[in-house]
């Protein structure tokens, strides 16, 4: 009998952990992708052209001929990707898991080919809400309604892209959800006086904020939402003059503002899904689309000496105005499990400024008035392995852009891109 007893001791410890070990587990999936795309002219894009924005403007030599209009082509397999699903044992009473997903892009040109984190964020479910903590899709980047194109801007600039840390949470209603969130920055960031950096929401010491309603049901998807950005550009302001050399330091706390308002629809039916989406937004740069923030006005104090010949100022302050952009896409696509076929349209427009522009113009395509595109797709599927070659034809309106940044005297410049993407998932 007291060995027994013994035997209890040690195998139900044992029995207990194996148990727990059954609720832990990863499930690995993802697929990797070559991309062969071809440009008619030089463009706006990222990763070696790998991810495309839109086409150049004219850039002439002294012949009259358009350097840029020199054409492009590539293969690349840097959208390669790996995910890793993660659950586990319950906690605080709700149901838990995680995701971890990284892929080859690289988090700057130079780093092309290098494995960077995509998403990352550890998810809470309770019955009627939830809470995720990481690195996940802005909420203007709708997870459940974006375009389905084959190229890897899904969309870009039509369609707001970024990933973002974030705090989000979800409460269900029934067939509505109020989805809120709190983000800061990482990969993608806004520019300000020292290029594009995280420093300029970090040191606003406030998040970006973020709130959307949605409607779902079997299938139908609408929602709208909104959301809010303030930036800190400077934490001073330094003048240099000739009885200064080493600079006049100030001190500032004036920050750059921006509210956004968007609103999405989708529609699933046994052939077809029709996706619509629209945003009127404001420093939409850390989103990949046109627009940012610029400077308003700039004082200066009069420090000259007594009978001075020679005017001397210091900059006692720099505030800003936002630039707004206007942007609409729509994609409809069928639904077979063997062929399919896709057609997207985006339209954006640089709406400018609240204000006068006075100073830097840290914004996204700011002499761009207006972009537009089409881009049909054939996508044929054999099991595992995809074939899916897509056109895009994207204009750029470049142009002179007024004191409030509207753009006029209008060329538009157009590239033809050809893209076949290669896919095998697991």
């Amino acid at each position: 009998m007291k060995k027994f007893f013994i035997f209890l001791t040690l195998i139900v410890p044992v029995l207990t952990l194996a148990q727990e070990a059954e609720k832990f587990g990863i499930k690995f999936s993802g697929f990797v992708k070559s991309d062969v795309f071809f440009d008619s002219r030089q463009t706006v894009d990222a990763r070696d052209g790998h991810f495309l924005l839109y086409p150049k403007n004219e850039y002439l030599d002294e012949h009259g001929d358009d350097i840029n209009g020199a054409p492009k082509f590539n293969i690349l397999a840097i959208q390669t990707r790996l995910k890793g699903n993660i659950t586990g044992p319950d906690a605080l009473g709700a149901k838990t898991s995680g995701v971890i997903e990284g892929a080859f892009f690289g988090n700057i040109g130079s780093d092309i080919n290098g494995f960077r984190l995509r998403h990352a964020f550890i998810k809470l479910k309770w019955e009627t809400s939830e809470l995720l903590v990481g690195q996940y899709w802005h909420p203007m980047f709708v997870a459940s309604c974006f375009p389905g194109t084959v190229s890897f801007n899904t969309g870009t600039p039509f369609q707001p892209f970024a990933r973002n840390p974030q705090i989000r949470f979800t409460k269900n209603l029934g067939d509505v959800n109020i989805i809120a969130s709190a983000l800061t920055q990482v990969d993608f960031t806004d520019g300000g006086p020292d290029n594009a950096s995280t420093k300029y929401i970090i040191n606003n010491g406030f998040p970006e904020l973020n709130l959307r309603l949605e409607y779902k049901s079997d299938n139908i998807l609408i929602g709208i939402g909104g959301n809010y950005k303030s930036l800190m550009p400077r934490l001073l302001i330094s003048t240099t003059t000739v009885d200064h050399p080493e600079g006049i330091l100030v001190k500032t706390n004036e920050r750059a503002t921006g509210t956004s308002l968007f609103a999405y629809f989708q529609h699933r039916s046994e052939p077809f899904t029709v996706k619509l989406y629209g945003v009127m937004g404001q420093m939409m740069y850390s989103m990949t689309n046109l627009g940012g923030y610029a400077v308003k006005e700039t004082i200066q104090e009069d420090i000259s000496e007594p009978g001075s010949v020679t005017p001397v100022y210091k900059t006692t302050k720099i505030t800003y105005t936002p630039t707004g952009t206007m942007s609409f896409w729509a994609d409809i696509h069928s639904n077979g499990k063997t062929w399919q076929y896709g057609l997207f349209g985006g339209y954006s427009q640089n709406m400018g400024a609240n204000d006068d522009i006075t100073g830097a113009n840290y914004s996204r395509g700011s002499d761009i008035k207006y972009l537009y595109r089409i881009s049909p797709r054939l996508v044929y599927n054999s099991g595992k392995f995809r074939i899916a070659p897509e056109i895009e034809y994207t204009v750029a309106a470049y142009g002179t852009p007024d004191n409030k940044g509207i753009v006029e005297n209008i060329n538009e410049v157009g590239n033809f891109r050809l893209l076949i993407g290669f896919y095998y998932f697991f």
